[in-house]
């Protein structure tokens, strides 16, 4: 049994998640210094606290952890953090970095004080792991020559330089890794507010004309993600440019969000198909998340990682020990007449099958 339509993650809007529509715009939109990143004041105040103590100093910054929901600007900051130390920064991901060597090549490249950021850290294997903990700590690197008895260790110095490493699964940090950084900072989801002035700068830098009152609109339907709301900006000016000679007004940005599907909540149709699933295939829930994966046509991970956490934030869905159950309050947003999850055991209801 499969839910009808696909689940296309690369073409959905309000996916934080980086689609590939994104590469080629972030540059243009990224803020370049402290000043110009809107958003997130308890880590820019803190974080220019460190960068002022380090260049103080003399030193390099001590190592950064960045972590919270994607699409919040983690590797924004990261390239702010360079900038305002005015060192050079390389940037690769966890997944990337796939032998000990790769690592290796990287460390020995980097110059004094410079900031290597390797976003997806939770995703580095053990054995590239390892080779982080002294050049970390020590700034050296252990490298082993030869094999057997005639094998041989050699440690070799690196220039002192700062590790930023972001990720959206922090407790999927081993613990000597996350305790190898001096600085952890969590990003939070931005407020309308915050997002209405990211979609201000953001059309400017663009050259689209947008009211306060559209800019609000396209905010409040964002998902609290910069990300987010600059991906509907671009889509909705495409709209205004056709229909409006290029000005985004409340009426046109409304207009062009109801033909994108996307309603007052930031959810767009997948969301939708999905708590219709819950509830029309399995009664509310729970469902295991292998039984609901199947059922929607996607893979378990995507789910958990893309589509389920905003549902949660909003109260839409909960987990449960036994599986996943849609709320009243989903009901009341999709129009369907609430029954509470059953309680009857049921060979859906194990969220470990």
């Amino acid at each position: 049994m499969a839910i009808e339509g696909e689940f296309d993650l690369e073409n959905r809007l309000v996916a934080q998640n980086e689609i590939p529509e994104d590469r080629d715009s972030d540059n243009k939109l990224r803020p370049k210094t402290l000043s110009d990143y809107i958003g997130q004041e308890k880590a820019k105040d803190n974080l220019s606290v460190f960068i002022d103590a380090a260049k103080l100093r003399g030193e390099s910054l001590d190592h950064v952890l960045l972590y919270g929901p994607p699409g919040l600007g983690k590797t924004t900051l990261s390239y702010i953090i360079a900038s305002e130390l005015g060192v050079n920064i390389r940037a690769t991901s966890g997944p990337a970095i796939e032998k000990p060597r790769d690592l290796v090549a990287l460390l020995t490249n980097l110059g004094e004080g410079d900031v290597l950021f390797i976003d997806e850290i939770h995703r580095l294997s053990r054995q590239v792991e390892e080779i982080l903990y002294p050049a970390m700590e020590d700034f050296v690197i252990d490298i082993i020559i030869g094999q057997g008895p005639s094998a041989r260790s050699i440690r070799l110095p690196l220039k002192h330089f700062t590790l930023i490493g972001a990720t959206t699964r922090a407790g999927q940090l081993t613990t000597p890794l996350r305790d190898r950084f001096g600085v952890l900072l969590k990003l939070e989801l931005y407020t309308p507010r915050e997002l209405t002035a990211i979609v201000k700068r953001s059309a400017e830098i663009l050259g689209v004309s947008v009211t306060e009152d559209a800019a609000l609109e396209i905010a409040s339907r964002s998902r609290g993600t910069p990300r987010v709301a600059n991906r509907i900006l671009r889509r909705v000016s495409d709209f205004a440019l056709v229909l409006a000679d290029g000005e985004i007004t409340l009426d046109v940005a409304r207009t062009a969000l109801a033909k994108l599907e996307i309603d007052g909540l930031g959810l767009d149709n997948t969301d939708r198909r999905m708590l219709r699933a819950i509830i029309e295939y399995y009664g509310g829930g729970p469902v295991g998340l292998e039984t609901l994966a199947a059922t929607v046509g996607e893979e378990a991970i995507t789910i958990e990682d893309v589509y389920e956490p905003y549902l949660m934030q909003i109260g839409f869905l909960s987990r449960t020990p036994r599986g996943r159950v849609a709320t009243k309050m989903a009901y009341d947003h999709l129009g369907l007449p609430y029954r509470p999850a059953k309680t009857q055991s049921s060979v859906f209801d194990s969220d470990t099958e």
